[in-house]
């Protein structure tokens, strides 16, 4: 018998024998090779999640990677043995959002794993296997656990339409922006340009494909075509727009704190910026990841910086938000 992570309530956590859910119909047992902790995570465990996006108690992990155990009826016995990456948003098919394919807008309410639904981390997964994106036999269970933020980041780059010759740039410097930083590269952009308040990530995003990186203290540009932000701070999003000419279009994925101001509506009109937000990965974003991944155009390993068994998820959960430079994307292994 393995172990899974109990969240019961804000900051209390504990440790519970896990037993496999056999798979209905239409669903997968998946075995857990590692599930990602990520800010979010951390909402959920302090209690600042927003309400009606978590229920306790609940097993966390919504970034994970494994292999099909078995698979109930209605279900291809080909999945068995394959290697797989997951949607988190349970979304209902049928509504028109659904239908649209924006999974993440579904009209029936919210349900995703990790955060209303028992997720990662535990031995095991039991999810519907038409949530499932299949890898290739030779592909790196570690690297793939980060795909869900890579998704999250791609539904970005696709908002964004970047083409080939256009100035593009990132404001943020965690694992979402090195992620933005190797998608937009794969569009072969005019100029990559970074901003971000860690000197230390320059070398990093260079190494992923930027041209430049500076910090926002430093003179920056105001003539880019494309900006993707990815800090989750209204601040950051005030210099992602600056960055933009006029015309330009603006990607936001971070969620700021309650309450932060916001950007300029009168500047965003006379400038006609165009605005795009992302919160999740529909299935287009889902396949393209897993095709630039599949190719050997996104390497997330790089971003790894802790591994950890189950057990030190209190560890896990401290080092996410401990600010440390060293830290990158912690990693907890069943």
């Amino acid at each position: 018998m393995s172990t899974a992570v109990v969240i019961e309530a804000p900051g209390e956590h504990r440790l519970v024998p896990h037993e496999p859910v056999a798979p209905a119909a239409g669903e997968a047992l998946v075995r857990v090779h590692a599930s990602g902790i990520c800010g979010s995570d951390r909402e959920v465990y302090e209690g600042n999640r927003p309400e009606g996006y978590v229920r306790y108690p609940l097993t966390p992990g919504h970034e994970w990677s494994g292999t099909v155990a078995s698979v109930g009826s209605g279900v291809p016995e080909s999945l068995v043995g394959r290697k797989v990456v997951g949607e988190g948003f349970r979304n209902c098919q049928v509504c028109d959002r659904c239908h649209a394919g924006e999974t993440t807008l579904c009209s029936a309410g919210y349900e995703e794993t990790g955060f209303t639904q028992p997720g990662a981390m535990a031995g095991t997964l039991t999810l519907p296997a038409r949530l499932l994106h299949v890898l290739s036999d030779d592909a790196d269970l570690t690297a793939a656990a980060l795909l869900e933020p890579a998704a999250c980041i791609a539904a970005a780059a696709l908002k964004a339409n970047a083409r080939p010759g256009e100035r593009v740039a990132v404001v943020g410097t965690g694992t979402l922006g090195m992620f933005a930083v190797q998608f937009l590269k794969a569009g072969s952009p005019g100029e990559l340009l970074v901003v971000g308040t860690r000197p230390d990530r320059a070398v990093l995003s260079k190494d992923f494909g930027a041209t430049d990186f500076r910090t926002k203290d430093e003179e920056l540009p105001d003539d880019f075509d494309v900006v993707i932000e990815t800090a989750g701070s209204a601040d950051a999003a005030r210099t992602a727009a600056a960055l933009l000419r006029r015309g330009g279009r603006l990607v936001l994925t971070g969620i700021p704190a309650p309450g932060a101001d916001g950007l300029d509506p009168t500047d965003l009109v006379v400038r006609q910026l165009e605005v795009h937000t992302v919160f999740g990965a529909a299935p287009d974003a889902w396949a393209h990841t897993v095709r630039v991944f599949g190719a050997g155009l996104l390497n997330p390993l790089p971003l790894v910086t802790h591994e950890l068994p189950l057990e030190e998820f209190a560890k896990a959960i401290e080092l996410v938000g401990s600010g440390d430079p060293k830290v990158g994307k912690v990693l907890i292994k069943p």
